[in-house]
C-alpha cells in the first residue's frame, strides 16, 4: 500500500506534560546550577565579542526606529 503524498498529516497529539519536580528539587537543581555557572559568570567577554554585540544591538535600535 503506498501513502497518498497529499494527505495531510495526522494532526499532534494535544500538549503532552513530562515529568515535573517538587519545589524543593527545583530550588536545590537552581542553586547547583548558580554554582556551577558563576565561575563563567565572573569571566571577562571577550572584547571581540562585546564588539559584536554592541554593533547587534545598534542594529536592532535602528530596525526599530530608535
Amino acid at each position: 500500500m503506498t501513502a497518498n503524498p497529499d494527505a495531510s498529516p495526522p494532526s499532534a497529539p494535544a500538549v503532552q506534560h513530562g515529568p515535573t519536580l517538587d519545589a524543593r528539587t527545583r530550588l536545590r537543581l537552581g542553586r547547583q546550577l548558580e554554582a556551577l555557572y558563576e565561575p563563567v559568570l565572573d569571566e571577562v567577554l571577550d572584547p571581540r565579542l562585546a564588539e559584536l554585540l554592541r554593533q547587534l544591538e545598534s542594529d536592532q535600535r535602528q530596525l526599530q526606529g530608535g
